[in-house]
């Protein structure tokens, strides 16, 4: 782990303990103490720790595992080992009703229809919340992950060289601001002095993961499905993959070459259609 705090590593380590008392095996041990102690690390950068379990912190986690694409595998073994932790804490009730998302296949990929693009921005600017209408085109335009958003400071929008600098964990890097998110972005900061870009209405403090999820879901569509939709537009307007994978934070190529298989895939079902049809005659 990168941080520790007093209580927590000896809860941890007192829960090992009773998992072998338990009779759990050497090899399960280890995996729920590295998944606890990940656990414990995500919660003490929103400034709690483990020692202080909340249903509400336990599914934000999980909302971030979705956003990080993790398999439905990882996520529910994830959720497994928390599960057990809130037992032997004595508070599995903390565990209940906990909202388990699909976890999009990596040979799927769902974009916004030019159509769904253009009503989406229609609806959200008809509604007329700038701060909405940021995260919105933030979303589009950047393909920043809703995680990735929610930490987003001042400090990372460079309106004059019209750029976003991500910081995520080691790893930064710089987006294009297109001008419609510059003009957004500024008309939403202009409306409060935090230091934080996307903060609550009634609090003044930072959105949450599930909150910005919570207001996106009532157009329909989500933080992913937005990331997709960046990633694919670009590669169908001819930005190469290695210039997409940089942008969207893919460690991994093989992540984007996803979206030319997608276009790829969409053009063969055109030209077939085409070859199929296109000698039909009336009559």
């Amino acid at each position: 782990m990168k941080k520790h705090s007093i209580e927590a590593i000896p809860l941890i380590k007192d829960f090992c303990d009773w998992l072998h008392e338990q009779k759990k095996s050497p090899n399960t041990i280890k995996t729920y103490r590295r998944e606890l102690e990940k656990y414990h690390e995500w919660l003490q950068g929103r400034g709690t720790g483990i020692n202080l379990l909340k249903k509400v912190d336990i599914q934000s986690y999980i909302d971030y595992l979705e956003d990080q694409q993790k398999s439905i595998t990882t996520i529910d073994k994830t959720v497994g080992v928390i599960r057990t932790f809130a037992k032997y804490l004595g508070k599995p009730e903390l565990t209940f009703g906990l909202d388990l998302q699909p976890v999009e296949k990596n040979n799927h990929i769902e974009t916004l229809s030019a159509m769904e693009y253009s009503q989406l921005l229609k609806e959200v600017k008809e509604d007329g919340n700038p701060r909405n209408i940021a995260i919105v085109y933030v979303l589009l335009h950047t393909g920043i992950r809703v995680s990735e958003l929610c930490h987003l400071d001042r400090s990372h929008i460079d309106f004059e060289n019209h750029e976003l600098t991500v910081e995520k964990g080691e790893d930064t890097r710089v987006i294009p601001l297109s001008k419609d998110v510059r003009e957004y972005l500024q008309t939403y900061l202009d409306s409060h002095p935090h230091e934080a870009v996307f903060v609550s209405s009634q609090t003044g403090e930072r959105l949450t993961e599930r909150a910005v999820q919570y207001m996106v879901k009532k157009y329909k569509v989500t933080p992913q499905k937005l990331r997709h939709t960046f990633c694919q537009r670009l590669i169908d307007n001819g930005v190469d993959v290695e210039t997409v994978a940089r942008l969207a934070g893919h460690k991994d190529v093989n992540v984007t070459k996803r979206y030319v298989k997608a276009q790829m895939n969409n053009q063969k079902v055109q030209d077939a259609i085409n070859h199929a049809f296109n000698n039909d005659m009336i009559g």
